[in-house]
Order: C-alpha cells, then sequence, then structure tokens
C-alpha cells in the first residue's frame, strides 16, 4: 500500500472524531500564540531595562503579560495532549475492532495461508507502535506547523531583511530531512515485517511444545529462532541508524542560520537600526522557527515505523471477504442423506488432491473415513461444511448442492466434536 493511500485512511479514521480533532487544531494555535508572544514581552523588558532603568511599574506590568502567556502556554499544551490521547487511542481502538471484525468475514483460505502469529502481531503489536507514532506525529506536526507560520509573520514584521535571510537559508534543512525520511522508510517497512515473522514463530512454536519435546526438535527452533532474531536486530539497527541521521544533520543547519542571524542583527545593533531587545526578540524567533524542524526530524523514526505498521494492518482490512450469500435461501431442517458427485478440489491449483471422488451416505447411517495423514480427511470436512468450496463436481445434501443455500443455515445442520 502507498504512503499516500495510507495517510488517507489513518485521517478516515481521526475525522470520526471532529470534536477532539478541532479542539487539538485550537489548543495547539492557542499554545503556540502564547509562547510565541513570551519573546515579545522579553524585549520589551530589555528595551525598558536599557532605555529607562527606573521605569519599574512599567517592567511589572510586562512582566503580568508574560506570565499570564507562560499559564496559558502550558494549560493548552495540556489540553492538547489530552486531544491527542484521546484521538490516537480511539483510532487504534476502531483499527482493531474493524481488524478483528473482519477475521470472522474472512474465508477459511486466508487464515490456512497466512500465519496466526502475523496476524495476532499485526493486531496487538502494529497497532500498539501505530497508536504511539500516531500520537507524536500529531503533537508535533500541529504545534510544529503552527509555530513555524507564526514565527516567519513575526520575524518578517520584526525585520523583515534578516526575516528573508532566515527563510531562504531553511530549504536546505527541510530537503536533508526529506532525504533521509525518504531512504529510511524501506528499513522500516523490513523491520516491520520481521518483526510479525518472529512473533509468528514464538506462537507456533509455544502451540507446538509438546511435539518439540516429543521429538527433540528444540535445538533446531533455537537456531531458527536466533536466526530471524538476527534478521530483526540487522532491520532494526539499519532503521534506527540512518533515521538518527536527521536530527543532528537539521540541527547542524539550524544552528548555521542561527549564527547568521545572531551575526546581521549584531551588526543592525552596531548601526542603530535594531534595539538590543529587538534583536533579543528576533534571536528567540530564530530559535523557535528552527525547533519544530528539528523537533519533526526526530519522530521521523516513529512515523515511520507507524505508517509501516499501519500499512499492515489495513492489508488485514482489506483482504477478500467471503463471497456473501445473503440473496440464497436457507437450507430447512435436513434428513441426513449426504452426497458427493465427481469431486475435484486442490488446496494450490498445481498440486491435485482429490479428483473425481464420489461418495453417497444415506440417513442413519454410519460411515468412517479413514486414512494415513495428508489423504484427505480433514479435507473432505471443509467442503461438507463449505469452509472451502469444490473446483469441480458438487456436494449434495438431501440432493439440495450446498452451494445454492446459505452458510449460516448449512453449517446449523451438522454436530461437529473436535
Amino acid at each position: 500500500m502507498k504512503r499516500q493511500g495510507t495517510l488517507r485512511r489513518i485521517l478516515r479514521y481521526v475525522l470520526r472524531y471532529p470534536i477532539s480533532a478541532v479542539a487539538a487544531v485550537a489548543f495547539a494555535l492557542l499554545s503556540v500564540a502564547a509562547t510565541l508572544l513570551v519573546p515579545v514581552y522579553f524585549g520589551d523588558a530589555i528595551d525598558c531595562i536599557v532605555q529607562y532603568a527606573t521605569r519599574f511599574d512599567e517592567l511589572y506590568l510586562i512582566f503580568i503579560k508574560l506570565g499570564i502567556c507562560v499559564v496559558v502556554a502550558a494549560i493548552t499544551q495540556w489540553l492538547l495532549s489530552l486531544c491527542n490521547n484521546r484521538i490516537s487511542c480511539n483510532v487504534v481502538r476502531d483499527l482493531r475492532k474493524d481488524a478483528f471484525a473482519k477475521l470472522g468475514k474472512l474465508p477459511l483460505k486466508y487464515i490456512d495461508n497466512n500465519s496466526h502469529g502475523d496476524t495476532v502481531s499485526r493486531i496487538v503489536a502494529d497497532a500498539d507502535q501505530f497508536s504511539e507514532g500516531l500520537l507524536m506525529g500529531f503533537t508535533q506536526f500541529l504545534t510544529g506547523i503552527t509555530t513555524i507560520l507564526g514565527t516567519i509573520g513575526l520575524m518578517l514584521f520584526t525585520n523583515w531583511k534578516i526575516g528573508i535571510v532566515v527563510v531562504c537559508l531553511t530549504p536546505a534543512s527541510i530537503f536533508v530531512a526529506k532525504f533521509v525520511a525518504t531512504h529510511t522508510h524501506q528499513f522500516f517497512v523490513e523491520q516491520t515485517k520481521v518483526r510479525g515473522e518472529q512473533t509468528a514463530f514464538v506462537e507456533e512454536a509455544l502451540s507446538g511444545l509438546k511435539t518439540t519435546q516429543a521429538f527433540l526438535h528444540e535445538e533446531e527452533n533455537e537456531k531458527k529462532f536466533n536466526e530471524i532474531n538476527a534478521r530483526l536486530e540487522k532491520a532494526a539497527l539499519n532503521a534506527t541508524f540512518y533515521s538518527s541521521l536527521t536530527n543532528p544533520s537539521t540541527r547542524f543547519i539550524n544552528n548555521l542560520v542561527y549564527a547568521a542571524v545572531a551575526l546581521i542583527g549584531a551588526l543592525d545593533v552596531a548601526a542603530g537600526a535594531f534595539t538590543v531587545g529587538g534583536l533579543t526578540k528576533f534571536l528567540s524567533y530564530a530559535n523557535q522557527y528552527t525547533k519544530p524542524f528539528n523537533e519533526i526530524s526526530g519522530v521521523i523514526t516513529e512515523l515511520k515505523s507507524a505508517f509501516a505498521c499501519a500499512a499492515r494492518i489495513f492489508e488485514l482490512i482489506d483482504a477478500t471477504e467471503e463471497e456473501s450469500d445473503k440473496h440464497k435461501p436457507a437450507l430447512q431442517a435436513a434428513s441426513g442423506n449426504v452426497g458427493l458427485c465427481e469431486v475435484d478440489f486442490s488446496y494450490v491449483k498445481d498440486k491435485k488432491l482429490i479428483q473425481g471422488l464420489s461418495l453417497s451416505v444415506d440417513q442413519g447411517q454410519r460411515v468412517a473415513i479413514v486414512g494415513r495423514t495428508g489423504s484427505g480427511k480433514t479435507t473432505l470436512i471443509n467442503l461438507l461444511m463449505r469452509f472451502y468450496d469444490v473446483d469441480g463436481g458438487s456436494v449434495l445434501i438431501d440432493g439440495t448442492d450446498i452451494r445454492d443455500v446459505t452458510r449460516s443455515s448449512l453449517r446449523k445442520q451438522y454436530g461437529m466434536v473436535l
């Protein structure tokens, strides 16, 4: 599944909770606005001290405004976290519900062809990993984007010349982050796949522990686990190493931007074109402007992993369901006459299993199907209960082809003891 398609699917789940989403955006705007006002009052306080060292009443008023901004920023950040947590938990809950509901609609062929442990890993481990990435990404992007836009506007308003320098140098940081992110996605996909394979192997090893011990297969199982574990280690190290290059790379470029702002601003102060408080304010904005890029690049690891996990969950949700039979009639109380007419069937098309099997069992007869492992005894039960459909011929109950009635009404006629 392409990342764009995965993102659209995630957004559809998020938009099921519009009140929380709107509230999160509103709290993000308020938090950023309060945070951006703090440097303004700091700069005003510095200019007040430099120019009028004795105006304590004016300083007192400035610090009251500063305190209000700090309190508002803290409260709105807390409320933003609450909203994001609610969205994240609800989205993952819905994903798990949809994935588990899908299991009941899938044909037995899907369950047989896919490892049980891998399916469990998608619903449990991948959903948890996705939740963590979604929570971090939601918080960082909401506050990051609003901070970037707000600081750009304030910098251009304060000193448009230096503001243009900052805006022109910043794309280098974005380019580095995008380059690293693009090249790390494949490693996170590989990590997620191998983790699912490991979960599947452990689940199968535990469920078949008696068989493993009976055939003295412990050493072979340990070797197989170590091999999978080594591949997971390699994939995880590659993903973490390459994604960790993003943050220091962007920080280096952002520090260059900060140094350029400080140098140009200091020259303007020396020339009398800029106040000391104005330079302090601008340096704070330059730092706040570059900080979101660092934060966003810092959560790329989680976001890439979250996208890979979400794609695996959506693969399960999008799996082909059993063909609907709601339009077919129900099978009424059966007397017990069962017939197989020239039945052909195979699980894999090029590997023939049952060919031309005919069988007739009348009401009241007791028939035992006996054969060695792999001869088709379980397969015959699967066909009778229509867990699989025949490739050729037909299965009849009281003369009615079981494909012409609903599966639920057919299975109600059987008594199965495992």
